[in-house]
């Protein structure tokens, strides 16, 4: 049934507005514009927090260059209220139709008021609520059809009535081309007319088109069908035969008039069928002797991807061959068509029944450019395959049956480039068969390249057939946070006069997530917890959340009580707002009786809701794609867009044995956001060309875009001593590019080398090719803006999450994503998703605590550096540059304010002087040298990549614990002696050696005596110039206060 589109749109009320009627108050009501539609709230009188509650209604339009998608809403003060002459402008939003989401999704949003001009005053905020609803359009009264409209109703599939012969009389007139048809035979006239219907039926669009008037004329000049109230008119479209009209018998289907050769499809939607002598397509040749053919073709699988400009990457040429259909077949069963190349010899899947034999396959055999191909000829058969005999349980013919076939010279192929349309397929004629009459078929047969829309679906060369190697484009769940905060719980335990303590806890399970609260004491029944659970959900909601009530007992729990509760039923929130609590009753567990399960056990508080204000984080915060919150309602549009080219793989290693032979049937994986794209799996070789372009929108230029290379053991690739098909795709390597280091409209073309961390050792695998760029769809300054904003949604700061309890969610987001991407067709594995993800990377590593230890020297080598050189000017090593100094110090000291611009001016220098030596690597990938992996220890290798818990033999592991057990002494020691330093400085003032704190005492109050005296930069320069004194008025000892620091006493002596 028809559906409408509207947008509704909830006003609930406002906050903190603006005094504008000259009273101290106002009046506001909402004025909102939607696709030229205005509608108005009512007036709130004197009311600086209205509350509105009310549901505006709006149409959506198509897109259009008048109207925009954008929803305006302004507040202003009604002048009808107050000494006002004027309706006083309070605030305005202006809201994306990207930001809308369909009903069940909506929460309610408070959206900050903003300014009309830069000297208004505005102030408060507005919540709304906004949402899509389908709204179902009745449909109207049938009046009594016009002979005009007839054709086209007869498309759309009414049930047949004695009022309908004239729509099949006009469907299956002959053009004009073949009414001497009609002239034959009564028999051959009523076996023309399938073909025609099936004709009709093919080219449903281009009879649509026409005026009636265009077509009534020719309907009249036709002769009139023989006996059309004796005889059923024949089925005229694939509509009516699914409604049951019989088909026609396959004696009369399969024949054909002598007079009809070749016949164009429609190409137009306002161009008849016509008949052509001389084609368009490539002519077909006399057809050489018939060849025998093995492979065997596998269903087409669809794809889902972005159709980009294909710029970035290699264009790959292909003859395509789209075989439609066949018609006036002498066949059997089930024909198959098979097609021969020099190097290929394809078969399709068996023909679909219906008035002729269907296929609808599309072939792509990969040439290497449009003028040189590997074949000269291509020829397409047609064969009957042996019948089956359910009584013998054998086939009746021992091989196939030759029906006919084609002959086409490659060279006479035409080209098509998009974005031409496609080629129309035509009808040729069968030739060589040994039948009197070999049938028609229907294709279709040019050169083109990856770019081409048949590209995605057709069968290829390098991809051998198999359903599961097309590329593909995938989406990951949305997933939400889920909190439910457990308040309290009522008459958990019965009352018994000797009621003695009891701990109570609550177990609460969301699939395989389960999660416990700390438990409670009670002695009357009721328990307070006021504690916060968090889940990970992902829609559709299917799922449900059960609360388990125990009662913990020294022999174990015992169950006192469970409440079920649907996710559908939870509300949703986009702050932090506070949620309405709510009482569940208890009811008895394990109980089949549904009186007894439905029993009063207690009962339960509960506060639930899904917090979209969260970004659900799957991905480790250094490498993250995507920082976007749940809720889309708080999206912020897009920055720019980034364009990856996957190219291909150079010298890849054979990984696996295929009956003797190695080799590597490897597919590129790219994640961005919560898009990931697949390309095909080019079978079979160490250097695979892909050639396929993607596109991603980019929210945040501080994001990661992860590519992955892996190897495919799928179904349909037969494994040496591994006959079944559950082997995990193996990886073969991985790279990140960080978008903030793209510069905008750049392409990056290169070669990464792909590395693979083993317990061997670190492993070259060979290298991937691609090409990247950057688009910027947004003005540099909200770019620039950009870098000023908080990666992480608001909600991550007002209510932030522990890290503990972010690692946790973490891991169950990365399975709820690992699980639904293998439930897609062709799945996309889970130890794909957990590599991509980096969910298995973040064991302990002794080689990454080394790594990380000398990038933490790396940091400090700058402040060393520094160090240095005040040393070095205060040894006088450089005597100009100890005076260049002081002159600086002087100019500081008397003119104070140069301090801080000669800093940034200082930090200008070395950033322009740094910008010589940047790094001319065209994009950073891993470095084998920073995570030293090129000289790391098999042992420790062999312990990063034990498991938890460890399965290594008994000596292993106490091995490996005293090495630890000695690391950790080394950090104890370190430890104590930072906490020593720290203990010193506090002793200054707590008089735990009262001596020394008596001195300092009294050396500070005779020091801010003499600086009350002194003027500050007469100390100052002082002090400079004794600091920087030439050596030979130094003494070689340390200074005084750093003895006397180091005298006073620390808590290291209390330790036992």
């Amino acid at each position: 049934m028809a559906t409408v589109r509207k947008l509704i749109v909830e006003v609930v009320d406002a906050r903190n507005l603006s005094p504008k009627d000259g009273h101290g108050t106002s009046s506001p009501y909402v004025v909102m514009d939607y696709y030229g539609q205005r509608k108005r709230t009512q007036t709130k009188i004197r009311d600086l927090n209205p509350v509105w509650n009310e549901l505006l209604e709006f149409n959506v339009g198509k897109p259009s260059d008048v109207f925009g998608d954008v929803l305006e809403l302004d507040v202003h003060h009604d002048k009808n209220y107050g000494p006002t002459r004027r309706n006083n402008f309070l605030g305005r939003i202006r809201l994306s139709s990207t930001q809308f989401v369909k009903k069940g999704e909506e929460a309610l949003i408070y959206f900050p008021l903003e300014k009309k001009s830069l000297f208004s005053w505005i102030q408060g905020e507005i919540g709304l609520k906004i949402y899509y609803v389908d709204e179902v359009v009745p449909p109207p009264a049938p009046p009594t059809p016009p002979p005009q409209v007839e054709e086209p109703k007869a498309e759309t599939a009414p049930p047949p009535s004695s009022e309908a012969p004239p729509p099949p009389e006009s469907d299956s007139t002959p053009p004009p081309g073949e009414k001497e048809t009609k002239a034959d035979p009564p028999p051959e006239a009523e076996q023309a007319p399938p073909p025609e219907g099936e004709k009709s039926a093919e080219e449903q669009p281009a009879e649509v088109v026409p005026p009636p008037e265009t077509a009534a004329p020719e309907d009249v000049q036709s002769d009139p069908p023989p006996g059309p109230t004796s005889t059923p008119p024949p089925p005229t479209d694939d509509a009516n035969h699914d409604q049951g009209d019989p088909p026609p018998p396959p004696e009369a289907a399969m024949q054909r008039q002598p007079e009809i050769e070749m016949m164009a499809a429609a190409v137009s939607k306002s161009v008849p069928d016509f008949k052509f002598h001389g084609i368009s397509g490539p002519q077909p040749m006399p057809r050489p002797p018939v060849m025998n053919y093995t492979s065997q073709l596998e269903p087409t699988e669809s794809m889902s991807m972005d159709r980009p400009s294909f710029d970035l990457v290699e264009k790959m040429h292909y003859l395509f061959v789209r075989v439609v259909k066949a018609r006036f077949l002498p066949a059997r069963g089930s024909p198959i068509v098979k097609i021969s190349t020099a190097n290929h010899h394809i078969t399709s899947k068996p023909a679909r029944k219906t008035q002729c034999f269907d296929w609808d396959q599309t072939f792509a055999f990969a040439s290497q450019s449009p003028d040189q191909t590997d074949a000269s000829i291509l020829e397409i058969s047609v064969w009957d395959p042996p019948m089956f005999d359910p009584a013998t349980a054998s086939e009746v013919a021992s091989g196939h049956h030759f029906l006919g076939g084609i002959c086409f010279d490659v060279t006479e192929i035409p080209l098509r480039d998009p974005p031409d349309s496609p080629l129309a397929p035509q009808w040729y004629r069968l030739e060589g068969g040994g039948a009197r009459m070999n049938g028609d078929l229907m294709l279709a047969t040019w050169m083109g390249t990856q770019a081409d829309d048949s590209f995605p679906d057709a069968w290829k060369t390098d991809t051998a057939g198999n359903p599961n190697a097309r590329a593909k484009v995938y989406q990951s769940p949305k997933l939400w946070y889920l909190r439910a905060t457990v308040l309290e719980a009522q008459d958990v335990l019965p009352m018994t006069p000797a009621l003695t303590e009891s701990s109570v806890q609550v177990k609460a399970q969301l699939g395989f997530q389960s999660l416990k609260t700390d438990p409670a004491v009670t002695r009357n029944g009721t328990v307070p917890w006021n504690q916060d659970l968090m889940f990970v959900a992902a829609e559709p909601f299917s799922d449900r959340l059960i609360f388990t009530v125990e009662n913990r007992l020294a022999k174990g729990p015992v169950t006192l009580g469970v409440a079920t509760i649907p996710l559908t039923a939870i509300e949703r929130r986009v702050d932090d707002r506070k949620v309405a609590s709510r009482w569940f009753t208890l009811e008895s567990p394990g109980e089949e009786d549904q009186k007894k399960r439905k029993a009063y056990r207690g009962r339960m508080h509960l506060r639930l809701c899904f917090d979209g204000g969260y970004h659900v984080m799957d991905e480790a915060a250094y490498v993250c794609s995507d920082y976007r919150p749940t809720a889309r309602q708080l999206w912020k549009p897009p920055l720019g867009t980034v364009e990856l080219g996957v190219i291909g793989c150079k010298n890849l290693i054979p990984v696996k044995t295929v009956s003797g032979k190695g080799c590597t049937d490897a597919y590129c994986v790219a994640k961005y956001g919560s898009k990931w794209v697949r390309t095909r799996t080019v079978c079979d070789s160490l250097e695979p060309k892909w050639n396929e372009q993607y596109t991603f929108k980019v929210f945040d230029p501080c994001t990661v875009l992860s590519i992955g290379v892996f190897d495919s053991s799928g179904p349909g690739f037969e494994i040496d001593r591994s006959t079944d098909a559950t082997r995990p795709d193996f990886r073969i390597g991985k790279i990140r590019v960080r978008i903030s280091t793209l510069a905008t409209g750049r392409v990056y073309r290169n070669t990464y080398p792909l590395l693979v961390l083993s317990p061997a050792g670190l492993k070259k695998m060979g290298e991937v090719q691609v090409a990247i760029r950057f688009v910027r769809v947004c003005p540099t300054l909200d770019l620039i803006h950009a870098y000023s904003q908080p990666s992480l949604p608001l909600m991550h700061h007002i209510k932030p999450l522990g890290v503990m309890q972010q690692d946790l969610l973490r891991r169950a987001a990365v399975k709820i994503v690992a699980a639904h991407l293998s439930r897609s067709e062709p799945p996309l594995g889970r130890e794909v998703v957990i590599y991509m993800l980096d969910a298995d990377s973040q064991g302990f590593s002794m080689r990454k605590v080394r790594a990380n230890y000398f990038r933490i020297i790396n940091v400090v080598a700058g402040v060393v550096d520094v160090i240095a050189w005040i040393n070095d000017t205060r040894s006088w090593k450089k005597p100009m540059a100890t005076i260049l100094v002081h002159a600086l110090l002087v100019l500081l000291v008397w003119f104070p304010d140069l301090i801080v611009p000669t800093l940034l001016f200082y930090v200008f220098v070395i950033g322009a002087w740094n910008y010589r030596f940047r790094s001319r690597a065209p994009l950073q990938h891993f470095d084998p040298k920073l995570s030293l992996a090129d000289n790391v220890d098999r042992e420790e290798l062999d312990e990063e990549f034990d498991a938890v818990p460890s399965n290594r033999p008994y000596e292993v592991v106490r091995a490996r614990y005293d090495k630890l057990r000695m690391l950790g002494a080394r950090v104890q020691t370190v430890l104590g002696d930072f906490a020593a330093q720290g203990e010193r400085v506090q002793a200054l003032v707590t008089w735990r050696d009262p001596r020394a704190t008596g001195i300092f005492v009294v050396l500070c109050l005779v020091v801010a005596m003499i600086l009350y005296v002194v003027p500050s930069k007469m100390v100052a320069m002082a002090f400079g110039f004794y600091y920087l004194r030439h050596p030979i008025f130094r003494d070689r000892m340390p200074s005084p206060a750093l003895n006397f620091i180091r005298r006073l006493p620390s808590l290291s002596d209390r330790l036992l």
